[in-house]
This record gives C-alpha cells, sequence and structure tokens, in this order.
C-alpha cells in the first residue's frame, strides 16, 4: 500500500532509456520488436549472437503517468511456420511504483518465459547521454564529472565554541593536517568565508562560533546564512550538513545556552528548513577517563578488563543521557541526530559513526550528487568509499558494459580510461602528483590483472579472508626491505595481452567482461589496501607500489579470482551474461571491504611503513 501511495503522487517523468528482449529461455523465436509510446514506434534490433533484442534511446523516451506504452512482437514457435503478432500492454503505474520502490532502477516484465527489461533513470541525464555516441571525435566522459559538474564539494557548517575541538575534528574527519578554521581568533573570519584545503578539496567548511549566554547577534547571522544557502538554486551552492559541536560537561553541568536552545527550537519548528543538523558531542575520551578514576577498585577484583570497559562504557551512557541527550531531546525531539566523538586514536570509530549518519541526512534531505560528495570527501570511513563507487558505477559504466552499443567503436582501453578515472575519484586520496591517474598506474592495474587471471587460482573451499593476512602480508614486505631506501619492486612481468586492451575495439563476450569485471573489483581492493597503509598522507609512488605488491601476495587476490572464475563458468552455462553481473560485482566488493572499526585495528597492527620517501615506477622486474 505505502508503495502504491508513493508511486500515484509522483509528478516528474521517467525516462526510458533502454529495453531489452530476451527469449533465451523460451522456445518462442522473436523475428522483431517495436516499442510503442503513443504516436512514437521504435524498432528493437537483435543482439549479435544472442536470443535477445536490444534498443537503446537516446534521447530518452519520457513517460508519464497517462501515457500508452505496450511492445509489439512478431514471433514464431520452434518448428512453426507462421509468424504470429501480439501486443504486450505495460501499465505506467506498476512501473512507477517498480521504481520507487527499488535501488535497481528497471522494470522487469515476463510474458510466459519471454524476459523483458525496462531500464529506467528519474534523472533526464541518462547513460546514454554520458556515453555520448559512437562518435569517436566526442570523449568518454566519467561518471564523477557530471557529479562533479553539479555539486563539486560536500558543503559543512560547524557551529561551536572556542575550545570545543572542532579544528581537531574536521582535520581528522577530512584528512587535513592543518587547521583550516580560523574559529581560536573570534571574530576574524566570516561565516561567509569558505575555507578549502589545499589537502582535500572535496570539501568546504563554513565555520561559526557558539552561541554564547546573552549574545543573540551570531544567532542571527546563522540562521540569514543558513536561509541564504538553502534557497541557493544548485546542489554546489547550496548547505548540505550541520555539526552543532559541545564539549560533553561534566556530571551537574549544563549542555544548552539560551542562543542555542532557540537554534533547535528554529530547527524543530521548520524555519530552518530541511538543512541536516546533527549535535557532535566531542572529547568522549575525557568522559571515559573521568568515569574510570571514579570507579570503586574493591568492587572490580576479579573482574577481566573486557567486564571493566563494558561497566564503564555503560555508565558513560547513564551520564550521557542524563546531562546530554536528556536535554537534548526537550527542545529539538527526539529524532534529532547525536553522535558522541573523540578524535583520539582508540576512538576513530566515533567518526566513522558521524560520518555514517551525516551521509545517511544529506542523502535523505539532499540531492543524489551531495550525498556521494559526503562519501567522498570523508577520509574516515572506507565502507563509504566502496559504497560510493557503487553508487557511481550503477549509474554508468558498470552497467554499459553489457551492452556494446554503449561502448561502440571504442578501444577497450578507452573504456577501462572512464572506469578507472571514477574509481579513483571516490576515493579522493591526497594525490597532489597524479600518480594514481597515471599512464604508468593504469598499466600496471592491467598487467596485475592479466597476471591474475592466468596465475594460480585459490581454493574455494577455503575459509575468506579478510584483514589479518594482508597486514601480515604488508609487514613481511616492509620488513623484507633492507633499508628505507630498499625498492620495493612490484612483481609483474609485462604483459602480452595489454596490447590487446589497448588496441581491440569492445565487443561484448564473456572473457571481455570477465576482464572488466576483475579490473573493477582488484582496483578497488588495491585501493583499499592503499587506504590502509597510506593514512591520509600525501601519496607517493613507493607507497602505491606497496599497496600493489601486498594485494598481489595476499590470499585476498586470488580468492577474488576464483569468485570471478566460478561466475563466469555459470554464465557460460546459463548464457546469462548480461542478468546479474552489477550485482556480483556489488557482493564481491562487500564481501571484502574492510570497515572503519577494523580499519582502525589494522593499522595498529602494521610496523612502520616508509612511505614518504618516492622512487620510480619500476614496474617491469620480476
Amino acid at each position: 500500500m505505502a508503495n502504491s501511495l508513493h508511486a500515484s503522487t509522483v509528478s516528474w517523468p521517467l525516462h526510458i532509456y533502454g529495453i531489452t528482449v530476451d527469449f533465451s529461455n523460451s522456445k518462442t523465436n522473436v523475428e522483431s520488436a517495436e516499442v510503442r509510446m503513443g504516436k512514437l514506434h521504435s524498432p528493437i534490433e537483435h543482439e549479435t549472437g544472442k536470443r535477445s533484442l536490444r534498443r537503446t534511446f537516446s534521447p530518452p523516451m519520457e513517460l508519464s503517468h497517462r501515457d500508452t506504452f505496450s511492445l509489439h512482437m512478431r514471433y514464431k514457435k520452434w518448428l512453426g511456420m507462421k509468424t504470429k503478432h501480439k501486443d504486450i500492454i505495460f501499465n505506467p503505474e506498476d512501473i512507477f511504483r517498480a521504481y520507487s520502490g527499488s535501488e535497481r532502477q528497471e522494470y522487469i516484465k515476463f510474458h510466459k518465459k519471454i524476459r523483458i527489461v525496462v531500464d529506467l533513470s528519474e534523472n533526464t541525464t541518462t547513460e546514454a547521454e554520458q556515453f555520448v555516441s559512437s562518435d569517436k571525435s566526442l570523449e568518454l566522459r566519467p561518471t564523477t564529472s557530471e557529479i562533479f559538474r553539479k555539486c563539486p564539494r560536500f558543503r559543512i557548517l560547524v557551529i561551536g565554541k572556542t575550545g570545543v575541538g572542532k579544528s581537531s575534528l574536521i582535520n581528522h574527519t577530512f584528512g587535513v593536517e592543518k587547521t583550516i578554521a580560523s574559529h581560536d581568533k573570534p571574530g576574524e573570519a566570516s561565516i561567509d568565508h569558505e575555507f578549502i584545503s589545499p589537502q582535500n578539496d572535496r570539501f568546504v567548511l563554513h565555520d561559526s562560533k557558539g552561541f554564547e549566554p546573552g549574545e543573540k547577534d551570531n544567532l542571527k547571522v546563522v540562521r540569514d546564512f543558513i536561509d541564504r544557502r538553502r534557497n541557493m538554486s544548485t546542489p554546489e551552492h547550496q548547505l548540505h550538513a550541520v555539526w552543532l559541536c559541545f564539549e560533553i560537561p561534566r556530571a551537574g553541568g549544563r549542555l544548552l545556552e539560551t542562543g542555542t536552545e532557540e537554534f533547535l527550537a528554529l530547527k524543530t519548528s521548520g524555519t530552518l528548513g530541511n538543512i541536516p543538523i546533527i549535535v557532535v558531542l566531542t572529547k568522549y575520551d575525557m568522559l571515559i577517563e573521568r568515569i574510570e578514576r571514579t570507579l570503586d577498585e574493591t568492587s572490580l577484583n576479579g573482574s577481566s578488563n573486557d567486564a571493566i570497559k563494558e561497566l564503564v562504557e555503560k555508565k558513560a551512557e547513564a551520564e550521557l543521557q542524563d546531562i546530554c541527550i536528556g536535554p537534548l531531546e526537550k527542545f529539538a525531539g527526539p529524532d534529532i541526530p547525536h553522535v558522541k566523538i573523540s578524535t583520539e586514536e582508540d576512538y576513530k570509530e566515533t567518526l566513522t559513526h558521524l560520518i555514517q549518519i551525516t551521509e545517511k541526512c544529506v542523502g535523505q534531505h539532499s540531492t543524489p550528487e551531495a550525498a556521494v560528495m559526503t562519501s567522498i570527501a570523508q577520509r574516515v570511513h572506507p565502507g563509504l568509499k566502496i559504497k560510493a563507487s557503487i553508487e557511481v558505477g550503477k549509474r554508468g559504466y558498470w552497467k554499459a558494459l553489457l551492452s556494446s552499443t554503449t561502448f561502440k567503436n571504442r578501444t577497450t582501453w578507452d573504456c577501462l580510461y572512464v572506469l578507472h578515472t571514477d574509481i579513483v575519484a571516490v576515493w579522493n586520496f591526497y594525490d597532489p602528483h597524479h600518480y594514481l591517474r597515471s599512464q604508468e598506474f593504469r598499466e600496471m592495474m592491467v598487467k596485475m590483472v592479466d597476471k591474475l587471471e592466468v596465475g594460480p587460482t585459490a581454493d574455494p573451499t577455503t575459509t575468506i579472508t579478510i584483514g589479518l593476512p594482508m597486514v601480515g602480508t604488508i609487514a613481511g614486505i616492509v620488513s623484507a626491505l633492507a633499508a628505507p631506501a630498499a625498492p620495493i619492486v612490484v612483481p609483474i612481468a609485462a604483459s602480452a595481452v595489454f596490447a590487446v586492451w589497448v588496441h581491440n575495439v569492445y565487443q561484448m563476450s564473456h572473457a571481455v567482461l570477465q576482464r572488466f569485471m576483475s579490473y573493477i573489483i582488484h582496483l578497488t581492493l588495491v585501493l583499499q589496501t592503499l587506504y590502509l597503509v597510506s593514512e591520509s598522507q600525501e601519496l607517493t609512488r613507493r607507497a602505491i607500489k606497496l599497496a600493489v605488491t601486498a594485494y598481489l601476495a595476499s590470499p585476498m587476490s586470488g580468492e577474488v579470482h576464483t569468485w570471478i572464475q566460478d561466475y563466469d563458468r555459470q554464465l557460460t552455462i546459463l548464457d546469462r551474461a548480461d542478468r546479474d553481473t552489477l550485482d556480483k560485482i556489488i557482493e564481491i566488493m562487500q564481501i571484502y571491504s574492510i570497515d572503519a572499526a577494523q580499519m582502525s585495528k589494522l593499522r595498529a597492527q602494521i610496523p612502520p611503513v616508509d612511505s614518504v620517501s618516492d622512487e620510480p615506477w619500476e614496474i617491469e622486474k620480476s
């Protein structure tokens, strides 16, 4: 019922940018088909070597609730001589309902054993437009370039008194070393000033002092700023989130001053609009330390360290409820997002929780581009990087791999180029020399995929190994180096297949699909390994080579290769290369994703890595 109500209230048209008629599992031989929408009749072409038809629409067809939409088919039964005709009618309400209730952005209809897939988009910028056309004079554009055009930065306002820990919060969350706010010198910076760090230019910070007792000027300044930003027409200039920061007070202390209560009342009343406001309770580590000092040691005799830790955390939660959460919910209601955080090393997972909640709130109240930019800008939650990669991939190139028409007349190297650019852009490393976009690193990845394709296969019955084996591999490589100046040699020989990638024109096949799947997944997991060793530092070729070498030597790379090979064998049997490839890419990436809590623990076990010194690529040595 909920989906039905939602679908009936949708006012925007849907855009149909493709349709596939798959009769591979049917005894019916479809000779031709035609999409009919009103007076528009569009034929669907046979896909080469397949029992299916496919049509990509450029520009896309618009579908509204009142349209008539049908598929006219001419077909024969096996061994039959007579051609028959059939009109398959689509109900637009069913299509809108399927779109609103699914993340797949497609509508599937079965007529007996004929499977019809209608590719949908709410946006006017479609896959067909992103890939431009088959004219080789036009450039294939990465999906992220369109996202960055609409929303180049995540824009955040941070409010808090001097000493609350705003600088440390920003520096750790977004992976920058120097304080870019000047709130330590009140009055010197306007709330309208845009702080952009050269170490991470994918976010822009607006800084505001807190609401001091008896001072209403800043409340008006903040309110006017939020009003101006939410009335701007483009996501680029809109405000995407507000972090309202408080230091956790001591027991009996007061969390909210009069000005803060008034600000929260404005939010509750709707005066501030739907800008997400997340309350950030800082210096949680100091609360833990205070509680530990007040414990009755005699009552702890015989208790394990884990039991004591659990007791301290329970007491901390009780005190937070009393002095922070209770007063907060009194003025802002029970649904106000709030997070306790500390930037100390043992509490890094609290920053992960903060950015996770922020990304979720932005996704609910802003544009899809702004939500993706939240994940791209942050540097504490690797899982959100993989999530953003999936979102970008679902919009464009991953799905386009299933249709040779979108990459028509392009070499496989051209296709890889945009895939690589998108994935690297999402991870947003501090890479001022653009090493990750370099020709050398691209070639290194192609040769790595080729090496894994022809190399030994992992035992598919073994347990999935994530995390610790990778740390052991990195530690082994680091300890094997005689000195900081000892070069890291990537064990990849020159690949004869590389020339094929560069010169062959893309044609859909199982072999090509497997290689592209391998490239997407292996590159993502290499970057996750690089995230593990780089810690937001400026990237060097040495650090990149360490990540590649460690990934190649780890059990993970062999296991991923086994997953892909097993999937390819299923495709060979089922002849269904275009059904769930996207889902399989997502499944494997999620299986091998290391969450932020694991990442912190793993980093603590890695010996010091000299990734500051740089060295040549030296990719040809074996």
